[in-house]
């Protein structure tokens, strides 16, 4: 495969805090990252999906710690065009992430039409997954593997509740939770019940219609939660700070992160009482389950694992939406309301499926 590789290409651009049309710049003179360490690989993107940390990086972050101006977003799908590596080869069909620190090294990201990547951060894509499919199981994947897998390590028979289970990290985190043989109850709002039972929830709660600690205290009262997945990104604790009433000591409270919306001063003090909620020992208050963390780091053998979930069917890849690259402004604004159920997703390569 020959692939004539340009010096300069198109990509949306963070290139000042804001909303994401306020922050986002379409640069057509973008240069390619041609200049390959050893274990790297040019990927020519096909398509690129959306994350909620992304656009809320975009309003909050200053652009002393956002080190803008940089390419957005982290996951993609792509074929590999020019290689420093023994494992990947020019041609080949990958999927993955571009990790949070060559992310902040080289200001670049997956919105644009080629990226330099780490050949361990991709894997080759299976051939029952389209590119569009694909772009978006990186790092929802790895986020949900990360807490049902590694932090939790979620045993057959035990009750998990998931917090967002039509969020990207959410529908991933039911089904392999149910891989595992937990019971799994989610919630989301209550048009998407069946789009989270399909996933293999045992049990719906619509948040809307219910005082959610309130319904789980009444609930798993007698028989308590081994494990309750936030994968929101709550900044109010209430969820774990009235949880010794439903979930097990024994477990855990498993969290995305709070991840503030802007930094009015509601926002601010939520994050202040979830940061003073996670670290306060049982003696002064705190609560008997611990308040964990996930924080994903770049695991290839973890993709790999995810990856074969993937080609055997178990690990269905949801993809909410599709928009064109000129219209990414578009698909920030989807993503923005709330409402999509799995991955928002950008084509670069506007003829792949």
């Amino acid at each position: 495969m020959t692939t004539t590789i340009p010096d300069v290409q198109s990509a949306w651009v963070n290139v000042a805090r804001g909303a994401p049309d306020k922050a986002l710049l379409f640069e057509q003179n973008w240069p390619v990252p041609k200049d390959l360490a050893e274990g790297e690989v040019l990927v020519k993107v096909q398509a690129a999906a959306l994350n909620p940390v992304g656009y809320k990086f975009f309003k909050i972050l200053p652009n002393a710690v956002a080190n803008r101006p940089r390419v957005a977003e982290f996951d993609l799908s792509g074929v590999v065009v020019a290689t420093n590596d023994k494992r990947l080869k020019v041609g080949d069909d990958v999927y993955g992430w571009i990790p949070s620190n060559l992310f902040r090294k080289t200001n670049q990201g997956a919105l644009a039409q080629y990226a330099r990547v780490p050949a361990d951060a991709l894997v080759n894509r299976p051939p029952n997954v389209t590119p569009v499919q694909a772009a978006g199981l990186t790092l929802s994947g790895l986020t949900a593997h990360d807490i049902v897998f590694k932090i939790a390590n979620v045993q057959s028979g035990q009750n998990v509740f998931i917090n967002g289970g039509s969020t990207a990290v959410g529908a991933f985190a039911i089904q392999l939770a149910k891989i595992r043989g937990a019971t799994v109850t989610a919630s989301a709002s209550g048009g998407k019940e069946q789009f989270v039972r399909d996933l293999g929830a045992d049990e719906f709660v619509d948040y809307t219609k219910v005082d959610l600690p309130k319904y789980l205290a009444e609930k798993f009262s007698a028989s308590k939660l081994d494990y309750i997945f936030e994968t929101v990104g709550l900044s109010n604790p209430s969820l774990y700070t009235r949880s010794d009433s439903y979930l097990s000591p024994k477990g855990a409270y498993i969290s995305v992160g709070p991840q503030p919306k802007d930094l009015c001063p509601s926002e601010i003090w939520n994050i202040t009482k979830t940061s003073v909620s996670m670290v306060r020992p049982k003696i002064l208050g705190g609560n008997k389950a611990p308040f964990k963390l996930v924080s994903v780091l770049n695991d290839l053998q973890a993709a790999t694992e995810f990856k074969q979930y993937v080609a055997d069917g178990s690990i269905k890849p949801i993809v909410d939406s599709v928009f064109e690259f000129k219209d990414a402004l578009k698909a920030f604004d989807r993503l923005m309301t709330g409402t999509s159920k799995g991955k928002v997703v950008v084509k670069i390569d506007p003829s792949v499926d």
